[in-house]
């Protein structure tokens, strides 16, 4: 259960949502018909080991809310109070979000991320308003808004959300803690928008590093998640950290130093099916192999990486003078703890 009561949702998220944010992948047994316990919780050690403050504990790999369920509990029980965990809904339909909300929330869930299904296909801002609002009331959790492309929400409106839209959830739903602001990625408009209209009454998140550092020469920012960073090791939390005190030269020069692997990140990420509105998990979790990460097999249907993508990653941070196992391609899919 939450450590704070709903109509303070906004005020805990003000004190807590501080620092950097993973994402944290499930792992799966050889035979995928069950969560592996030991890779799970070794990813939420190494999480912590390099300085992420909060996870987001990703549903997008054909996971039940039961077992997702599972997957939290096993991470809380791990991270005590180390990490912030974020509920991850990413469900099928409504009906199932609130259904695994309540599931994650008894397990040891913090806060939610709001996804939407693909099969939600609203023709005005008033669905999303009725979606957005109908989850929001059926939690006791905080709740962060994400605002981007990929539900497809333009064709009602060219943001996607707009800030009359978003005012308005912000009025009615309480526990709206939080907004991941990436309306227009992959431009910076709907954060400097949604900075520039509500910083003042939650807490207003960049996830994308490679816009956040620089941005902090301008925009006082406390909180980055959730997104595929912590294959940098140690990396963002220490660039972030120093940025958010003050020390924004000392940041940009660790940000140009790692400029290799981001690049790489870059030419792989937007390789995969342009417009689709898919993520590469599987990618996203190779990627977090490469720095001691469990990695492992995820359930079909899972996107593949091929060899020349699986070179380019490793060789960026290679060229960053990051950490990067030296374990052959070939363990990726067997993982560091197999069961």
């Amino acid at each position: 259960m939450p450590s704070y009561a709903k109509r303070d949702a906004r005020a805990w998220a003000r004190q807590h949502l501080v620092g950097c944010s993973a994402v944290t992948i499930p792992s799966y047994s050889a035979d995928l018909k069950r969560l592996n316990e030991r890779g799970i919780r070794h990813d939420i050690e190494r999480a912590i080991g390099f300085g992420y403050r909060s996870t987001l504990l990703c549903a997008e790999v054909a996971i039940t809310p039961q077992e997702n369920a599972q997957f939290t509990a096993w991470a809380r029980d791990t991270a005590g109070d180390r990490l912030q965990l974020l509920f991850h809904a990413a469900f099928g339909t409504l009906a199932e979000n609130i259904e695994a909300a309540k599931l994650a929330e008894r397990a040891g869930a913090d806060l939610v991320l709001l996804s939407y299904p693909p099969q939600f296909w609203p023709s005005s801002e008033q669905e999303i308003y009725d979606y957005t609002r109908a989850f929001c009331d059926a939690t006791d959790l905080a709740v962060m808004l994400f605002p981007i492309p990929l539900w497809g929400f333009e064709r009602v409106h060219p943001a996607g959300m707009s800030v009359g839209l978003v005012r308005r959830l912000l009025r009615d739903c309480p526990n709206i803690a939080a907004i991941k602001s990436e309306q227009g990625f992959p431009l910076p408009a709907g954060l400097c928008e949604m900075y520039h209209h509500f910083r003042d009454e939650v807490v207003i998140s960049c996830p994308i590093e490679g816009d956040a550092i620089p941005l902090m020469s301008l925009m006082k920012l406390q909180y980055s998640g959730t997104s595929n960073t912590a294959w940098m090791s140690d990396y963002y939390p220490k660039a972030f950290e120093l940025a958010r005190s003050g020390r924004w030269e000392e940041a940009m020069a660790m940000y140009w130093r790692v400029n290799p692997a981001r690049n790489a990140n870059g030419a792989v990420a937007q390789s995969y099916a342009p417009g689709t509105g898919v993520l590469n998990r599987t990618a996203w979790k190779y990627q977090d192999w490469l720095a001691g990460f469990n990695g492992g097999p995820l359930r079909a249907p899972a996107m593949r990486v091929p060899d020349r993508f699986m070179k380019m990653l490793r060789q960026g941070l290679v060229a960053s003078g990051l950490p990067v196992t030296a374990d052959p391609d070939a363990a990726f899919m067997v993982g560091r703890h197999p069961c």
